[in-house]
C-alpha cells in the first residue's frame, strides 16, 4: 500500500473502532483510549484526522450510521409495490437481527435518544436521517397510491411516521428484553398493518 493511502486507511479504522465503541457504550461513555487501542494508532493520529471527540462522532454518523440506515429504505425508492418492498425489507432486517443488535440496539436510535437533547451537531444530523427515512416511506406510499397499489384514503404522512416509529420501537423493545421474541410479535403486527394498506379487492 502506498504511503499516500495510509492516512485514509487509518482514518477508516478509527471510524470503525469508534462506531463499535459508541454502539456498545454510548457516545458520552465511549473511551477514546479504547478506540485508540482497538485501532492500534496513537492519539496524535486521531487528532490528525479529527479535531476532537465530537468531530469523530459526527464523522461516524455521516460516514457509517447514515449509509447503514439509508440501506434500510433504499429499495423503497424505486418500488412499484411499496407494501411488498416494505414487508420484504422488514423480513430481511429480521434475518440480520443478530446478537449485537439485540444486545445494543439500533445505533441511530441510541444516538438520537442520548445526544439530541445535548448537542446540536448530533441532533441536526440525526434529524436529517430521520426526515429522510420518513420521507422515503411517504414517497413510496404516495407512489403506491398513484399506481393503485395503496389505499387511496390512506393518510400518507401519518402512516410514514407510524411505520418508522414502529420499526425503531421494535428494536428498542428487543434491546430492553434482550430477546427477539417481542420483536417477532411486533413485526407480525407491523406486517399485518402494512398488508392492510393495500386497496380492497
Amino acid at each position: 500500500m502506498s504511503a499516500a493511502r495510509q492516512p485514509d486507511v487509518t482514518r477508516q479504522r478509527l471510524l470503525e473502532c469508534a462506531f463499535d465503541e459508541i454502539h456498545k457504550r454510548g457516545f458520552r461513555s465511549a473511551s477514546l483510549d479504547a478506540i485508540l487501542d482497538k485501532a492500534g494508532v496513537t492519539k496524535g493520529a486521531l487528532y490528525h484526522h479529527f479535531d476532537n471527540k465530537n468531530a469523530l462522532g459526527y464523522a461516524v454518523l455521516d460516514e457509517l450510521v447514515r449509509p447503514y440506515m439509508q440501506a434500510q429504505w433504499e429499495p423503497l425508492r424505486t418500488a412499484d409495490d411499496p407494501v411488498s418492498a416494505a414487508v420484504a425489507g422488514l423480513r430481511k432486517r429480521r434475518e440480520k437481527l443478530r446478537e449485537r443488535l439485540l444486545a445494543y440496539g439500533c445505533p441511530f436510535n441510541n444516538l438520537a435518544q442520548e445526544m439530541s437533547p445535548h448537542d446540536e451537531g448530533f441532533r441536526s444530523r440525526l434529524q436529517g436521517i430521520l426526515s429522510e427515512w420518513i420521507g422515503a416511506y411517504a414517497e413510496a406510499l404516495a407512489r403506491g397510491q398513484a399506481l393503485g397499489k395503496v389505499r387511496a384514503d390512506l393518510n400518507v404522512p401519518a402512516a410514514a411516521v407510524f411505520i418508522v416509529s414502529a420499526i425503531e420501537g421494535l428494536i428498542g423493545m428487543a434491546k430492553t428484553a434482550q430477546s427477539g421474541v417481542l420483536y417477532d410479535e411486533g413485526l407480525r403486527g407491523l406486517i399485518e398493518y402494512l398488508e392492510r394498506l393495500r386497496p380492497a379487492d
